[in-house]
């Protein structure tokens, strides 16, 4: 009986020792990754790869209002988008950046409940026709706001003025405006004169947990993309081909993924108000090539070869999970013809999701890569779908060890040109031949360039970085021009608004003499009159050597100019202005490169400081509060309290969740900012005549601000109209009093006005106070991996005729316990998993963990959870130094030499690192863990599964936690027999006994037979249904999640790995 008894203790051990083991023996070997890097390596030095320093970046404009797509027009000229609108026109000759036109667009979702948030919509998608050149026409897709849908139109050029009134409306795709996300629009042609536009899914992925967004219950269509990405006969979530007429209409070309509705590639005339009809029965639509996207936000076509290219924005789950799906995964992708890609049923290398019941949240059976069907009530189109296709590379938030070059954190890929080299023959500027037949991939998030190689039968074969040495600031859109330099967008560093690094760029390859490489900074981007300008351009360089010749040359539109032919420029700027400083350097033979910065002198930028007074700036601790404390100072507004309303000061504390989407964050920011920014608008009307006639609640001559502000809500061409109205003045609308005009007022000011009178009718987001305590409560269901982001924003109100100045600070809070694989470097620390913990393994003396930027205040010690088993790993033991600014900085703190352990045993000690050179100067510090054992030569020293900053004990704050689980409170309590299937041993059948005590649950586990003594569960966890509970057997942690089946019967697994199964005793 003993023999048996031991059974289920034996089994959880001896799992642990396989995969440990396993472990053990990898992180002695090499590695398949490392090995591909070095493939890779060895790839990278091939003698016909031309020099790194023979392509230069040229910065053409800066801050941009967030920049989309481009199209070079012609030898001069680039076409270029901003969402918001804007149609902006860069002309290589004169270097003047203009606006020739903008586009009313829908910017904002509403949902149910009347609530708006900021959208992704706007305009979108822009291409020219192949024949520009004799038809004029260019092609816009954007968000309309004649009813909810994005629509495909075509217009017509004439010299450098775009003609609104010449849209031809070709192509509607239908979209749902209550909540986000995924809009797709990117526009590519083939060399047969077919379109390609690609389209997102239309569908807010924040309900899914990163995983499959296929909720079918009714009402909740916006939160499933099996209503478009897997709907047949829906145009989204897909890349769609048509064939434009020259009347504005277009025909549906041969091999299309489902059969056009009349022979020879379908019948001519179809257009935005006369829709092709659907095939197959009334359920596919024939502009459909490739379906299954989430959102292939670039898209492009090989001109040779007719394949297309995608980058697919991946879901945000963190991890795989065995009743989920995948981890969120990225891709590229390329299709050679029509085809289905997956989404949302498979994602990557057609990694399956379960099927998941979104109200039971109970999780089903994998869809089929051969047979997927749809069955949602959302499905408009075909039950059975086409089989799925996988993507040709796919990664995720981790290093992939497939491609290892791609590198690691957020994911947001983009399909760039492939280069062929015929087509630029008679180029000045071609890139060498060595890029022939290339893919130019990028990444958004990580700002690389990849250059993609392919065998002979085109598939993918491997890649290379580009211009590696460079980041690029979220590269958006890339284009050849007919020079052969490659034109691109860059959208900077934030999301929803104007961005100092927002360029326009352009990458110039030369095989000849170099053309010098400039870097130019300014000690300040702006201040107040008189302001001392030093411009800097150190670190310009030129690679062959040559003697630079330097011109800085600083204008404004008011006509000054100053000319200095020096390295650097020391100058005064007395009168208030916008000022251009462009430096030109030229190496004296044929090499000259020139780059340009806005100064904006009148007006000092707004300076906020962030302090945590009497709180840690890098830790929280949970449950516990911290303080925050916001100061504005502005040398033409004042301070707060003293010219500067609070109001006016956007505070947000958000708790950003691991794997959680930033993009939304971004939003709930922008939204929190509504305040300030209209607050210059609010100022220049309290300055004026209008309050007058007018006030925001009180009737008087003239109509209410908030009346005002109702009549014109939802109308996108009202900013524009109203603005117009203020100076020229008016009457009608409201009666027979006349307004005034007001000639005298700017029409940027006038448009402030406005835009404050217009947000009255806004629901306006309620900012935090300047000042306070805030409650670290991370949500129920989370780990508390996540961190909290404290911001403040302020935009001041301008001066002497200088636009407003915005300016904004950031602190980042991560919890005081602290996941070994979240630290920022590692070097010869193998990172490991299993059965949910997290386990970093130092792998000789010397080895070490950094942290960067931390605020030491008031940590007393470290604590690190560590264990050194023999049998398993083979430990050495150790101890670990707390070190300052580097590897073999100031030691300010040691741990007791843990001693290895000859127990087979994973139970971690507490290793404490007191603090004995306190930190207290309020800086922040890279601080590094270096584990050291001068014994052990090169031997795993120890396996760390968790760490703590210990800040100062605060008083003690009860939380009460949100009600998640959706089983009845006392369902789960009672006794179950709970068996684990498929471990290394045969089934393990356990007995577990949970009760309710003060309204958590508690209980035992213990194996079924034998006299083993039951294990005390350290806790249980209750979210979304779902119970998880934790024990330690042998000194190893264990995890089961259970769900609840029907009244007697639980299902999940152990570890993540085993299923489990429980039923209820009677």
């Amino acid at each position: 009986m003993k023999q048996v008894a031991s059974k289920g203790k034996w089994v959880f051990t001896q799992a642990a020792v396989m995969l440990f083991s396993a472990a053990h023996l990898m992180a002695q070997a090499p590695k398949a990754s490392e090995a591909k890097e070095k493939a890779a390596k060895v790839t990278d030095v091939k003698e016909v790869r031309p020099e790194e320093n023979r392509f230069t970046k040229v910065v053409l404009e800066e801050k941009l209002d967030e920049p989309m797509e481009l199209t070079v027009l012609d030898k001069d000229r680039v076409l270029f988008i901003q969402r918001k609108g804007e149609i902006r026109l860069y002309n290589n000759k004169t270097k003047q950046l203009k606006t020739i036109a903008k586009l009313p667009v829908s910017l904002k979702y509403v949902n149910r409940e009347g609530k708006e948030s900021v959208a992704e919509d706007g305009v979108l998608g822009l291409g020219k026709d192949p024949n520009f050149a004799q038809n004029q026409w260019i092609y816009l897709y954007y968000s309309s706001t004649k009813g909810s849908y994005n629509v495909l139109s075509r217009f017509t050029m004439k010299g450098d003025e775009l003609l609104l009134d010449s849209e031809k409306e070709m192509l509607k795709v239908e979209t749902q405006r209550e909540e986000c996300c995924h809009t797709g629009g990117s526009i590519d042609w083939d060399k047969a004169g077919n379109m390609y536009l690609s389209t997102g899914d239309n569908t807010n992925p924040h309900a899914s947990n990163g995983y499959s967004p296929s909720d079918e219950r009714p009402g909740r269509s916006p939160w499933d993309a099996q209503k478009s990405s897997a709907n047949t006969n829906d145009l989204r979530g897909k890349i769609l081909r048509i064939k434009p007429q020259a009347d504005g209409t277009y025909t549906i070309p041969e091999g299309n993924l489902f059969s056009p509705p009349a022979p020879n590639g379908g019948a001519k005339g179809w257009s935005a108000t006369n829709v092709p009809p659907s095939g197959d029965r009334g359920l596919t639509r024939p502009e459909i090539y490739t379906m299954g996207h989430r959102n292939p936000f670039r898209i492009s076509v090989d001109e040779k070869t007719g394949k297309v290219y995608w980058g697919d924005v991946g879901p945000d789950a963190s991890k795989p999970d065995p009743n989920r799906g995948a981890a969120g995964t990225c891709e590229f992708g390329q299709a050679s013809s029509a085809g289905n890609y997956g989404w949302p049923h498979f994602v990557g290398n057609n990694q399956p999701y379960n099927k998941f019941n979104f109200d039971t949240k109970q999780s089903g059976e994998k869809w089929d890569v051969f047979k997927p069907v749809n069955n949602s009530p959302n499905n408009t189109g075909l039950i059975q779908l086409p089989p799925a296709q996988g993507a040709m590379i796919w990664y995720s938030y981790a290093k992939s060890e497939e491609f290892p070059l791609l590198g690691a954190g957020g994911c947001n890929p983009m399909a760039g040109p492939v280069y062929n080299k015929d087509r630029f023959a008679k180029a000045e500027r071609a890139f060498p031949s060595y890029y022939d037949g290339k893919f130019f991939a990028y990444e958004w998030m990580r700002g690389w360039i990849m250059a993609v190689s392919f065998d002979k039968d085109g598939n993918y074969a491997s890649m290379e970085p580009f211009m590696p040495s460079y980041k690029f600031s979220n590269p958006m859109d890339m284009e050849f021009a007919e020079n052969g330099d490659m034109y691109m967008l860059e959208y900077g560093s934030g999301w929803f608004t104007a961005n100092d690094d927002a360029r326009l760029i352009r990458i110039e390859y030369n095989g000849g003499n170099r053309k010098p490489k400039i870097e130019m900074v300014a000690n300040q981007m702006g201040g107040a009159v008189p302001f001392n300008l030093k411009l800097s351009s150190k670190g310009t360089s030129d690679a062959d050597g040559d003697v630079l010749k330097y011109t800085w040359k600083i204008t404004s539109k008011t006509g000054f100019t100053k000319v200095v032919t020096t390295p650097d420029a020391n100058l005064t700027l007395a009168k208030a202005g916008v000022y251009k400083a462009t430096l030109t350097v030229d190496d004296g033979k044929g090499g000259v490169n020139s780059q340009s910065m806005e100064i904006t002198a009148g007006n000092e930028p707004p300076v906020l400081s962030l302090d945590m007074p009497k709180s840690n700036k890098s830790f929280y601790v949970s449950n516990k509060p911290f303080n925050y404390d916001i100061k504005v100072n502005d040398k033409e507004d004042g301070s707060l309290g003293k010219g500067i309303e609070a109001e006016n000061v956007a505070v947000s504390i958000d708790y950003l969740a691991e794997g959680f989407d930033k993009n939304m964050i971004a939003m709930g920011h922008r939204s929190a900012d509504a305040n300030a920014l209209v607050a210059t608008g609010k100022k220049l009307i309290q300055a004026s005549d209008c309050m007058a006639c007018h006030s925001v609640d009180k009737k008087s001559i003239g109509p209410t601000y908030r009346d005002v502000a109702k009549k014109y809500k939802g109308d996108n061409t009202a900013l524009e109209r109203l603005t117009k109205k203020v100076i020229s003045g008016g009457s009608g609308v409201w009666g027979e009093t006349a307004m005034a005009g007001h000639p005298q007022l700017a029409t940027g000011d006038a448009s402030e006005m406005v835009k404050y009178i217009l947000s009255i009718a806004d629901e306006k987001p309620k900012s935090l106070p300047v000042n306070g305590t805030y409650l670290a409560k991370a949500p129920a269901s989370d780990k508390s991996k996540g961190v909290y982001i404290v911001r403040a924003a302020y935009e001041d109100q301008g001066a002497n005729g200088v636009p407003a100045l915005r300016s904004e600070q950031t602190f980042f809070l991560r919890n005081s316990k602290v996941d070994p694989h979240t630290f920022d470097e590692y070097n010869e620390v193998n990172k490991m998993s299993f059965g949910g913990n997290n386990l970093a393994i130092p792998s000789k003396p010397g080895a070490y963990m950094g942290m960067k930027e931390v605020d030491l205040e008031g940590v007393s010690e470290v604590i690190m959870l560590a264990s050194a088993p023999k049998p398993q790993v083979n430990a050495a033991g150790g101890l670990v130094e707390l070190r300052l600014d580097s590897p073999t900085g100031k030691l300010i703190g040691k741990s007791e030499f843990l001693e290895p352990s000859d127990k087979m045993d994973f139970a971690p000690k507490v290793l404490k690192i007191p603090i004995t050179e306190p930190v207290n100067d309020r800086k922040l510090h890279n601080v590094y863990a270096v584990f050291q054992n001068p014994k052990a030569d090169a031997a795993t020293l120890m396996v760390v599964s968790g760490a703590e900053f210990k800040l100062p004990s605060i008083e003690a704050v009860e939380v009460e936690q949100p009600k998640e689980a959706a089983a009845p409170a006392d369902f789960y309590a009672g006794s179950w027999e709970t068996t684990v299937i498929g471990t290394p041993q045969g089934d393990a059948v356990m007995v577990l006994n949970l009760e309710r005590k003060d309204g958590k649950l508690t209980g035992t586990i213990k194996p079924k037979t034998g006299d083993l003594p039951a294990e005390t569960l350290e806790k249980v966890e209750e979210a979304d249904g779902k119970i998880m509970i934790y024990f330690k057997m042998s000194g190893f942690n264990i995890n089961v999640n259970l769900e609840k089946v029907d009244a007697d019967n639980l299902k999940g697994s152990m570890m993540g790995m085993f299923t489990t199964k429980a039923t209820r005793r009677k």
